[in-house]
């Protein structure tokens, strides 16, 4: 399943790019052979699949592995390949440094930082196995004050050779090596799925908690790169923080279900003269019948000839010529409901200084709640690929009606009726609100789409999918994907893929985007201009050299994004990078013009006997680094030993490191929850030129992987920060196990 499933997962998080040799969706493990006494051996192994998010194809899992490669990685907030910044914490919010690696799954902008560990349609997995699988994994670090625990469950099972179900539980509890940084999630997934021959559907319900505190940031970063100014040494947990008793929590829950009746016809398969069923002779044929007749057959030649033709054809008769259902169309109905509730808590010791507003009441305690919704249906009819020679493509049309609505606080002043701006009144005094209530703003929308396929063959695969919003609050929302790839056979073991993909969207500021209400953030974009967005992209890879290049080139105009807003404080030096010099404010930006990025991103693996170098290194431009700042350079390489030890106990023993360039990375927002891009018009701080070194090793013996890491090897005093404000957390060790039961 999804999510980061233990058990096979893609080790990149990236499936059109990363390496395609290192797994198939057909995983086996052999048999089990501890059940010493008993004749009867538990068959190992599963198929995996995803499904098209709208029409609910299948589509098969590629880039699965058992995750014995570079398990030690697998519960790194930052990533199997570190590409992620985020606020030090296990599960704490974090985003993508590399910008062509930014996804937008999430229904709603207060997941989006908190993917990890979520299930969604990308990366939920399927499985159809032959025995039920249960996999159980504890990951764990540092102590009862600082640690990091986080205990999965993960069970597959099939009801039949068609029908099965799994279930997924993920708890995270980390503590922080910060004060006041705090994080815990429960995340659970069930699914259910029946593959028959005419009716097939697919079933996905979720439910997740994710809670985690907000402290801003650390007062002064001096703490961590000049120690010595300091009158004495500070433990992390010790160094002071801008926020103390305030966090953030989301709550949603996602239903999620596809069916299709395939119309087709059953076909003769074409049996090989050496299987078809020979005619009995003669006398097997006669022994049929009665001793009595056999008698009277024996003396009358012409009655025998009548009996033998007459069993013949009875013979023939009883033949059942097998015949296969060919789907040639298909009847689609899809459904999707998503809500959240998002919470954001404040005790009473907020300073009054942090936020530059507050739109209701003082600073002190305060507890409040947006509700999000989104319930999408749609309807199609496809024809398949294949069911007739001709048909070399296949082809589907759908509508679809999408339901928002979006629940949050209201400011109601008495003495100015349908005055709801939380500053000023018309004449421009500024009045306090007599009451706080609440405001639901709804949204329809009826759609159109249709998609192209072609899957079959080895050469040649495309897939372009269109739609557009008809009628409704976003009408003239377009978004145009296509996607292909050309495959070359080098020799019987060497491949060479081509693949490109195209992008064309248009998108209105819609949702918590337009509109939010909260105490210290207050929005309301009615006016601001629909976003236009073009992509190419274009991946050349080699199978037998393991090297893959992918470059990237996109177009934004209207660049929407969230973006900070400082003010200095009374007192305070103007060219100061203090995080206490400034009150904080977060609000939606857009930039009426075009910004451009470009990115390149070479991967290479080398091997010489035991000895492993494994390479990603990434470049990417953006023209505007005030609106969509991005590091040059982002670089992850992993150098590692590979042996077995009695030919049964795999060993991985390296250390990997991650590097980016110096660039003004996204500043953080408690208030929101997001990260934002830090105020150009105000002294900004840049991140980045210091290394991250992990050492560790990985075993993995029958069932069992276990790993032991030693995470920022090389702590030193330099400007460890993946944030502004948000240190790396101190050299750790972890470890963890995972162990797989097959019954």
């Amino acid at each position: 399943m999804g999510g980061g499933t233990d058990i096979n997962t893609n080790v990149s998080g990236n499936s059109d790019f990363h390496d395609e040799t290192k797994g198939t969706n057909r995983l086996t493990w052999g048999r089990d052979t501890t059940r010493k006494g008993t004749d009867k051996e538990v068959p190992i192994g599963l198929f995996q699949w995803k499904v098209h998010p709208v029409l609910g194809n299948v589509i098969p899992a590629e880039n699965n592995d058992t995750v014995t490669h570079l398990y030690s990685n697998f519960n790194n907030t930052d990533g199997y390949n570190g590409e992620y910044s985020y606020l030090g914490n296990l599960a704490a919010p974090r985003l993508s440094r590399i910008y062509f690696n930014r996804t937008s799954d999430a229904p709603f902008i207060f997941l989006a930082p908190h993917d990890y560990g979520q299930t969604n349609l990308g990366n939920l997995l399927f499985s159809n196995t032959k025995s039920p699988i249960t996999n159980l994994s504890y990951h764990s670090c540092g102590t009862s004050e600082t640690g990091e625990d986080r205990v999965r469950a993960y069970f597959a099972s099939n009801i039949n050779k068609v029908t099965g179900i799994g279930l997924k539980l993920d708890y995270l509890y980390g503590r922080g090596y910060y004060s006041s940084s705090q994080t815990s999630s429960f995340l659970s997934d069930f699914f259910a799925y029946h593959r028959g021959e005419r009716y097939n559907f697919h079933l996905w319900v979720g439910a997740n908690h994710q809670k985690n505190s907000e402290n801003g940031g650390i007062e002064d970063d001096r703490y961590i790169h000049d120690p010595q100014s300091f009158p004495r040494s500070f433990r992390s947990t010790e160094i002071p923080v801008m926020l103390r008793g305030v966090y953030n929590r989301n709550d949603n829950q996602v239903v999620y279900f596809t069916h299709r009746y395939n119309i087709g016809y059953n076909r003769e398969i074409e049996v090989p003269d050496s299987l078809k069923p020979k005619m009995p002779s003669d006398a097997t044929l006669l022994l049929s019948l009665t001793d009595s007749i056999q008698q009277i057959l024996q003396t009358d030649t012409l009655r025998r000839a009548h009996a033998l033709d007459s069993l013949r054809e009875k013979w023939r008769a009883s033949i059942i010529t097998p015949k296969e259902f060919i789907p040639a169309a298909a009847i689609i109905h899809t459904m999707r409901v998503d809500r959240l509730k998002h919470f954001h808590y404040e005790g009473n010791e907020t300073p009054n200084s942090y936020y530059t507003n507050n739109y209701y009441g003082t600073t002190g305690k305060l507890q409040e709640d947006v509700i999000g919704l989104k319930v999408r249906n749609s309807i199609g009819l496809s024809m398949l690929e294949g069911f007739k020679r001709w048909v070399k493509m296949g082809i589907t049309v759908y509508a679809a009606h999408e339901y928002e609505s979006y629940e949050m606080p209201s400011l109601v002043y008495l003495d100015k009726p349908g005055q709801d701006n939380p500053i000023y009144s018309a004449d421009g005094i500024l009045h306090k609100p007599d009451t706080i209530g609440r405001t639901l703003y709804k949204n329809n929308n009826l759609m159109i789409g249709g998609q192209i396929l072609k899957n079959n063959g080895r050469l040649l695969h495309y897939d372009v999918m269109g739609e557009l919003t008809l009628a409704g609050k976003n009408i003239g929302d377009f978004t145009v994907r296509g996607n292909g790839d050309l495959n070359f056979g080098l020799g019987k073991k060497d491949t060479l893929s081509l693949k490109a993909g195209v992008e064309m969207e248009t998108k209105s500021v819609r949702g918590f985007m337009q509109h939010y209400h909260s105490r210290h953030a207050w929005w309301d974009n009615t006016d601001m201009n629909k976003q236009w967005r073009t992509r190419i992209e274009g991946t050349l890879q080699n199978k037998r050299s393991r090297t893959a290049l992918r470059v990237s080139v996109e177009n934004i105009t209207n660049y929407t994004y969230f973006g900070m807003y400082k003010t200095l404080l009374a007192g305070k030096d103007e060219t100061s990078t203090s995080n206490t010099d400034y009150s904080h404010n977060a609000a939606v930006k857009q930039y009426v013009g075009s910004v451009q990025v470009i990115g390149a991103t070479l991967k290479q693996d080398l091997t010489l006997g035991p000895l492993n170098w494994e390479n990603e290194i990434t470049y990417q431009q953006s023209t505007n680094d005030d609106v969509l700042p991005l590091p040059k350079l982002n670089i992850y390489s992993n150098l590692y030993l590979l042996f077995r030890i009695a030919k049964v106990l795999r060993v991985e023993l390296g250390a990997d490191i991650r590097y980016f360039t110096r660039y003004y990375a996204p500043d953080y927002s408690p208030a929101i929850g997001q990260f934002v891009v830090q105020d150009a018009l105000k002294p900004r701080m840049k991140c980045g030129n210091y290394p991250i070194i992990n050492a560790y090793l990985n075993l993995h013996l029958k069932h069992a992987r276990i790993y032991v890491t030693v995470n920022h090897l090389n702590q030193g005093t330099g400007r460890m920060f993946l944030a502004p404000h948000y240190p790396l957390n101190p050299w750790n060790i972890h470890w963890g196990v995972s162990w797989n039961f097959f019954n």
